[in-house]
């Protein structure tokens, strides 16, 4: 009796474990890969999305888990529990995107210290823990080169610029497009007019309508073309732009984080973008998450890429600038590499 008893139990043990093996959905026994959102939402066509896509691309070519939080409000307190939801979740690789998460992170790394977290736009000066990665960017040159495109498609005019929040990241990408408008005044034959007047921080990253409110002011006053580095307030310069040239005025908007070409689409096959100060955070969020998958995390870092790591510039194509421009800004990008153009990362002589 004893022994068709253990026989039975045996048998509905082994039925048991291949039940629930078989019911496990691909990618389910491996590393899940999560983001929490910044200011602004997961479809900001900016610096949100470009992330999530860099997280989503390891995670489908993987097979695994991937989601992402977007928290109730913008304070440290919203951030940490964002990011402890999704630990608590089960993700161990969570990327955060923007500079607002500094105190968030550390605090979370000392909480979880088996989470694998990047930190994007802040060096955490405080101490970067041994399953953190901090990746900041010399927005600088980016901007720098966006100045330069600009000030050659334009030759004569005036330029402006509307940040988001005013914090380092957005500061250099105004302070380096400034510096390109000047090189390009300088020394490739432009005469661009930069008023302070129309160099402004609108305060979010969220405000559609306040960028376009912003946009209205500085075309109505003469401007040409706005470098707008706000995130979803800057699709609302975006946007005005694309009105503004479907009924038939020669101005234009410059796009922030990632090429912005199709957010400016006017549905005629053209594009208000002149061109877009891109820094790859798609490509950094893909590379540290294909890394915590295959076991080649290494934290403890602080990760600076600009344009001598491809990781800073416009776009390798640019279909509102000539060849001969194209040609110009990658000659400018080269001086850049080779140390013979520094592009300052400070306001010093700068419209702040």
């Amino acid at each position: 009796m004893m022994r068709k008893i253990l026989v039975v139990l045996l048998v509905f043990l082994l039925c048991f474990s291949l039940g629930a093996s078989g019911s496990k959905e691909s990618g389910s026994d491996g590393l899940k890969l999560g983001m929490v959102t910044d200011s602004g939402t997961i479809d900001d066509r900016s610096f949100n999305q470009g992330t999530y896509e860099g997280v989503k691309k390891a995670a489908d070519e993987l097979g695994l888990q991937c989601t992402y939080l977007r928290p109730s409000g913008t304070t440290t307190t919203d951030y940490l529990t964002a990011i402890s939801d999704l630990y608590d979740q089960g993700y161990r690789f969570i990327a955060c995107p923007g500079y607002l998460f500094a105190d968030a992170v550390s605090q979370a790394q000392e909480m979880y210290p088996d989470l694998m977290m990047i930190i994007i736009d802040d060096a955490l000066a405080a101490g970067i823990g041994e399953n953190t990665v901090a990746i900041t960017f010399k927005e600088e040159e980016s901007g720098f080169m966006a100045g330069v495109a600009t000030a050659l498609k334009l030759v004569e005019g005036e330029v402006g610029f509307v940040g988001g929040l005013e914090i380092p990241a957005v500061q250099k990408f105004n302070w380096g497009f400034q510096q390109g408008v000047q090189y390009a005044n300088d020394n490739l034959g432009t005469s661009i007019t930069m008023n302070p007047n129309n160099f402004v921080y609108q305060g979010s990253f969220a405000d559609l309508a306040g960028g376009q409110q912003l946009a209205v002011a500085m075309y109505d006053n003469g401007v040409d073309a706005i470098f707008a580095a706000a995130g979803g307030t800057g699709v609302g310069v975006i946007n005005e732009a694309k009105n503004r040239r479907l009924s038939g005025e020669d101005v234009w908007a410059v796009g922030v984080d990632v090429d912005q070409y199709s957010v400016g689409d006017m549905g005629n096959g053209e594009s208000c973008i002149l061109t877009s100060a891109m820094k790859d955070v798609t490509g950094v969020a893909y590379d540290q998450a294909m890394a915590a998958a295959n076991g080649t995390f290494q934290g403890g870092r602080h990760l600076v890429l600009g344009v001598a790591d491809d990781r800073a510039g416009i776009p390798a194509s640019n279909p509102n600038l000539t060849p001969e421009i194209e040609e110009e800004v990658a000659a400018v990008a080269a001086l850049i590499r080779e140390g013979k153009i520094t592009v300052q990362d400070t306001a010093d002589g700068l419209i702040r």
